[in-house]
């Protein structure tokens, strides 16, 4: 459970107001000290993020929030800060405090306007009935009135004391949205006891001693699908190839050696990467070939956003930082300018940019890099993943793409 990646869980972020309990209940969940609990309000300021288990719902990653109706200018970065949380939750736990006499410190506008943008990004929201120890039975039958015109499940708890924590994690269990767990990475592309070859360069930018995130869970979801799995560095593919038999029926890459293993892999052997299976397992995959068909309107000085969903060192012929802004400049003639960004977020700015070029998204779950497609084409930017990228700048997009009809018949001759 431990080892679970963080883009593998379901995740549950804890919203409401300064002072409701967000921390309490975290804590209560976890039963675990997770979260500082304080009478001073504003004590969380940035999401903090818990790893757990909730039988039956597995591995799940529960995100304290701070309050909704923070002040003063730090508060309103505070409050931002929470909002982007939305982007990569799953579930929302809406925590409303019962003690405060005013109905509309209890359920008010701010409360309204999480329950309405989760509802706008179809997510559902469980509200939790908070310090029900401390409220007598008016204040709680005048909430129960109240809340019923709100549409979304209750259950009525006390963090400090544990109490309610299982009708909570009933509700929990219930409402948790079915499609949440990554899909199949390639498991379906081909049949039942079928070989399947993975070139895996072990290389300056290979992490020592292991194999990097999607190369592991590509190995696991083929093992799950019962088909056979062999792994191989790109120097020992075309030995492989000349000797195995039956031929495989489908040969994933890591992108930074496409046009070799491309040259090695007869045609008539699908051929895919990592990162595309990712672009179709966490994204829109259709959505960010088009991005890729976007490079051929660049031009000399455009801006270029390269974004990954994660922290790492950066080696000397980085993929990011060094390799693709070279293919990108190679493709247009002249320079582009080029920006990074790697975490949480995205820039701000993304109108500025001609172009926004993704990570595979190994660290982010499906919700997150959907929402960061949904930013790109608000701002009417093309993106592109890492994959997906280099494929078109190799000019072998389509070969990559035989082993996904659906997306070639959506964008018909575009591909040609």
């Amino acid at each position: 459970m431990h080892d679970t990646p963080r883009a593998n869980r379901l995740q549950i972020a804890i919203f409401g107001r300064r002072n409701a309990g967000k921390s309490s209940l975290i804590n209560a969940l976890t039963h675990q000290e997770i979260a500082l609990v304080s009478e001073t309000p504003g004590t969380t300021t940035d999401p903090v993020f818990k790893a757990m288990e909730i039988l039956p719902l597995g591995p799940v990653l529960l995100i304290d929030t701070a309050g909704i109706d923070d002040e003063g200018v730090l508060g309103e970065l505070r409050t931002a800060r929470t909002w982007r949380v939305l982007d990569q939750a799953d579930l929302v736990l809406l925590v409303v405090d019962s003690v405060n006499r005013d109905l509309t410190h209890r359920l008010g506008d701010y409360e309204r306007e999480i329950i309405g943008r989760c509802q706008e990004r179809k997510i559902p929201v469980i509200g939790v009935l908070n310090k029900i120890d401390l409220t007598d039975q008016l204040i709680l039958s005048e909430m129960t009135v109240l809340k019923a015109g709100l549409g979304i499940p209750w259950a009525a708890v006390s963090a400090t004391e544990s109490e309610g924590m299982e009708e909570l994690i009933r509700l929990m269990i219930a409402h948790a949205p079915r499609n949440w767990d990554e899909p199949v990475l390639a498991g379906d592309l081909v049949s039942k006891g079928e070989l399947v070859v993975l070139v895996t360069p072990i290389d300056a930018s290979a992490p020592k001693g292991r194999l990097i995130l999607p190369q592991v869970q590509t190995i696991r979801d083929l093992l799950d699908h019962d088909l056979w799995t062999l792994v191989v560095k790109e120097t020992e593919l075309e030995e492989l190839l000349a000797q195995v038999s039956p031929k495989p029926a489908l040969v994933i890459t890591d992108s930074q050696v496409f046009p070799l293993v491309e040259r090695l892999t007869p045609p008539e052997i699908k051929l895919t990467s990592f990162s595309i299976l990712m672009a179709r397992a966490k994204g829109d995959l259709g959505t960010l070939v088009r991005g890729a068909l976007a490079i051929a309107d660049l031009r000399p000085g455009d801006r270029v956003l390269i974004a990954e969903g994660c922290t790492h060192h950066r080696t000397d012929d980085d993929i990011g930082k060094v390799k693709i802004p070279r293919w990108l400049e190679q493709r247009v003639g002249e320079t582009l300018e080029f920006t990074w960004a790697s975490g949480t977020s995205l820039p701000p700015d993304l109108e500025s940019y001609r172009l926004i070029v993704h990570c595979g998204a190994c660290m982010l779950n499906k919700r997150e890099m959907l929402s960061r497609i949904m930013h790109a084409q608000q701002a009417q930017v093309p993106i592109v993943n890492y994959g997906v990228c280099i494929a078109y700048l190799h000019g072998i997009l389509p070969r990559v793409l035989s082993p996904f009809p659906e997306v070639r018949r959506l964008l018909g001759n575009s591909l040609e």
